[in-house]
């Protein structure tokens, strides 16, 4: 875990945590949230912050932000699980803004010891967590109430002809989405029918 001090109102020093997951080039980002009888503020992104904090963690440094993106989902929408071939791979820095969502990064770099492998994190406008997602990994999420507000940046640009789709549901990831009993749910025509993991284009 990584630990940035950084100068917020009244001079208070806070800090912003990155934290590795299960799969260690996945990272939870952690902001400093300065509040008071007002309201509260936080810094959602400084470059020199997140790179600072990659690299003590011995990680790269990633391409430089080209496109944000902003979804809203109603409870049990399923976006996911995509990617983007190479030269068109993106990094991704996600979180919620409003609402909840359980978000999930699929390793699919065949030369990976974690090849494969899955992990989930709830992301929340309550827990104001983001989650760094690097080229080489699936991306999907679940929305866990309505008017779930997702925003993220991309390392390059939205590219049709390098798209990539593991179906959420693959068997050989048997990912645990928390979805309740009385929780239905909604994936678009196009997701239902992507690849399986054993047969999507890989990295």
């Amino acid at each position: 875990m990584a630990s940035i001090c950084c100068a917020f109102c009244k001079q208070e020093i806070v800090k912003v945590k990155l934290i590795q997951t299960d799969l260690p080039d996945v990272v939870i980002i952690e902001p400093a949230v300065f509040g008071d009888d007002r309201g509260w503020f936080m810094e959602s992104f400084n470059e020199n912050r997140f790179h600072r904090g990659l690299q003590e963690l011995g990680l790269p440094v990633p391409n430089a932000f080209v496109q944000d993106n902003h979804s809203c989902s109603k409870q049990g929408t399923l976006r996911g699980l995509h990617y983007q071939l190479p030269p068109y791979a993106q990094g991704k820095l996600v979180r919620v803004v409003r609402g909840a969502a359980y978000d999930v990064a699929v390793d699919i770099r065949k030369d990976s010891p974690t090849f494969g492998k899955a992990v989930g994190v709830e992301l929340s406008e309550n827990n104001r967590r983001m989650l760094w997602i690097p080229e080489g990994f699936a991306h999907g999420f679940l929305a866990l109430e309505d008017d779930t507000h997702f925003l993220y940046k991309t390392t390059n640009y939205y590219n049709k002809a390098s798209e990539g789709a593991i179906v959420w549901n693959a068997p050989e990831l048997a990912i645990e989405w928390p979805a309740g009993p009385d929780m239905q749910i909604l994936v678009s025509e196009k997701d239902a029918a992507a690849d399986t993991f054993a047969v999507a284009p890989k990295f």
